[in-house]
Formats: structure tokens, C-alpha cells, sequence
């Protein structure tokens, strides 16, 4: 019984020292497994971490090319859209340069008038889709047309105002009792008088030498009408100190006249006047006038003291006058643009010489 007591403590205590070493050895193991799983671990990840980078870059860029094809479509509209704007605003200019408004309409009425197309009632399925699609397209050139019409009739409206004269009939109807006599236009400045300004005194005007009789003078032959480029809060208040015995009927000032390329032009055929009774007096005639055939050049006015201009061409005024050639432009023509005062005055000499030497032969034949 002793026996089998010693012998079961012996064996408890042997197994017992072998669970202890087990135990330590799997402690070793299983703590050395656990000192090398952070390293296992930290390799793993530094291994991931570029693939990751590369998965993100990767997502990255099919984000921005998916977002560049979602913008293309309207990248593509809107450069279409610039184009067409641009490709318009060059043609309206190209047409607003080389063709007037009523070329354009002419050319343009059958674009307009196409979607105005009928649609016969027997006309197939087909027929009528197909002018339905026609119609449909030309629509938006047809209306972009119709604007361009009416934006430019609206501007040249608003721009004639500005550049036309205020009227077609720029004077009153002559008189029946006066439809032969001839109108006898004068310009104001370098004509009539001369304006200088200087820094002491401001602006001056001054009288051309013998405007009092040459205005009296032809009062009597012609009506007389002062024609000028400037103002009328100008030339109504020099007008009424220049003429003191009211030779002058009418005035017209820069709203009479026409703005053509930054110039104003007299038009002569706006005074509701027969053009072969018209002459036309200044010292720039051929310069600010759009009819130079009724132009009666003459020498401008600066301030000379002993100009004669105006008296030297008396002469030759009054004999029209009297003599009412059937079309001024035709006498005048005949002059080559010269001096006319000077030229009618070699005429006339040369003609009384003649006329002279005509009387002297027929009194010698008389004689005979």
C-alpha cells in the first residue's frame, strides 16, 4: 500500500515537470510569434503602400477623364455657339459694308419666304414631314435675318437724323409771280465775313469790304439765301447784324445740310428750287457743295483790306439775271472752274470790241 503511494507521487511530480517545460516552451513560441507578427505586419503594409498609391492614382485619373467626357459635349456646344456668333457678326458686317439695306432684302426674300411654305392638302405623309423639317430649319436664319433688317433700319433712322438735312423741301414754294427768278445761295464764313479768334479778345467777326452793296445790289435781281455749315444760334444773330435791310429771305445752317465723311455738304438739290436757277457764291463752292455744276467759286476772305471780290463779281450776276440763261450749270460750265469775275470781264471786253469792230465795218459799207 506504501508502495503505490510513492509511486503515484513520483509519477504526479514527473508530469507535472513536463507540462512546466511545455508550457515554457510554447510560452517561447508562442511569444516569439508575437514579437515577429508586428514585424510580419509592418512589412505587409509597407509592401501595400504603393499599390494603394497607384489604386488611388488610378481612381484619380478615371475620375478626371470621366468628368473630361461629361465636359466635352459641352466644350464642343460652346465653342460651336462662339463660332456661329462670330461667323454672324463677320457676315452682318461684310453685308452692312457692301450692300444697302434694300440689296439685302432683295436678296435675302426667298430665305425669308421659305418657311412660309404651303402644304398642299393631298400631298403625301413624306412630302409634308420633309417641308415640315425644311420649314423647321430655316426658321432660325429666316428670323436672325428679319432682326438684322430691323436693327439696321432702326440705326439708319436714328443715324439720318443726324447726317441727312431736317426736310426734302428746305425752302417754301417760290411764288408763281417769281418762277423766273434764280436763287442766288451765299455761304457765310470766308463769303460773307471772317471770324478770327484771339486770346485778349475772344471771337470777332468781320465784314467782307462791300457785302452791304453787294447784298443790296442783288436783292433786287435774286432771292438771296444764306446757306451755312455752322450753328443757327451762330448765324441767326450774325445774320440779323450783317443784314440791316432784310436782302436775305431765308437761312439755313448745319441742320440743312448733309454729314458725309466727316464733312457737312450743302445740297442744293433740298431747297425745293429748279436746279438751272441756282448758283451757289462761296470761298470754298467746290469744296462744301455737292453740285459743283451750280458753283460759283470766288476768292476767300482773310481779313485782306483791299478785297474787291464780292463787287467784281457783280457784273457778271447781274447780267444773268437779266439775260436768264434757260440752265445756269450750262454758263457756268463754259467758265472751267476759273475766275469767273475775271474771265466775264475779258469777255466782255473781247465782246464790246467786237461789237466795235462790227459797227466800223458797217459804216465803211454805209460810206460805200
Amino acid at each position: 500500500m506504501s508502495s503505490n503511494v510513492v509511486r503515484y507521487r513520483i509519477t504526479s511530480i514527473l508530469s507535472k515537470n513536463i507540462n512546466n517545460r511545455r508550457r515554457f516552451f510554447n510560452s517561447d513560441v508562442v511569444s516569439g510569434a508575437s514579437k515577429k507578427e508586428p514585424i510580419i505586419a509592418s512589412q505587409s503594409i509597407m509592401s501595400d503602400l504603393p499599390a494603394a498609391a497607384a489604386a488611388a492614382a488610378a481612381e484619380e485619373e478615371a475620375a478626371v477623364a470621366q468628368n473630361a467626357e461629361r465636359k466635352s459635349p459641352l466644350r464642343f456646344l460652346t465653342y460651336g455657339i462662339v463660332g456661329a456668333l462670330t461667323g454672324a457678326t463677320a457676315a452682318a458686317g461684310y453685308a452692312t459694308y457692301a450692300y444697302t439695306s434694300d440689296e439685302i432684302e432683295e436678296k435675302t426674300k426667298y430665305l425669308r419666304e421659305s418657311v412660309k411654305y404651303a402644304i398642299a392638302d393631298d400631298a403625301s405623309a413624306v412630302e409634308k414631314y420633309q417641308k415640315l423639317l425644311y420649314s423647321a430649319a430655316m426658321t432660325v436664319p429666316s428670323k436672325a435675318v428679319e432682326l438684322y433688317l430691323d436693327l439696321r433700319r432702326l440705326v439708319e433712322d436714328h443715324v439720318r437724323g443726324f447726317t441727312e438735312p431736317t426736310s426734302d423741301k428746305l425752302l417754301p414754294d417760290l411764288h408763281p409771280a417769281e418762277q423766273h427768278v434764280f436763287t442766288l445761295v451765299l455761304d457765310l464764313n470766308e463769303t460773307l465775313l471772317f471770324s478770327d479768334w484771339k486770346r485778349d479778345r475772344g471771337w470777332r467777326t468781320f465784314k467782307r469790304p462791300g457785302v452791304d452793296a453787294f447784298l443790296d445790289h442783288m436783292a433786287k435781281f435774286y432771292e438771296i439765301v444764306v446757306f451755312s455749315d455752322q450753328l443757327n444760334m451762330y448765324v441767326d444773330p450774325v445774320c440779323e447784324r450783317l443784314d440791316k435791310n432784310n436782302c436775305i429771305r431765308y437761312r439755313l445752317s448745319r441742320g440743312a445740310t448733309r454729314y458725309q465723311d466727316g464733312k457737312h455738304y450743302r445740297d442744293l438739290s433740298k431747297l425745293n428750287r429748279d436746279p438751272k436757277k441756282i448758283l451757289y457764291v462761296s470761298g470754298h463752292a467746290f469744296e462744301s457743295s455737292l453740285q459743283p455744276e451750280n458753283c460759283v467759286p470766288i476768292k476767300p476772305y482773310k481779313l485782306e483790306e483791299d478785297d474787291t471780290a464780292l463787287l467784281d463779281l457783280i457784273p457778271f450776276l447781274e447780267y444773268v439775271a437779266r439775260n436768264s440763261p434757260a440752265d445756269i450749270r450750262a454758263v457756268l460750265q463754259s467758265y472751267d472752274r476759273k475766275d469767273i469775275a475775271k474771265e466775264f470781264l475779258e469777255r466782255s471786253k473781247d465782246y464790246q470790241r467786237r461789237m466795235q469792230e462790227q459797227r466800223k465795218q458797217q459804216t465803211r459799207f454805209w460810206r460805200k
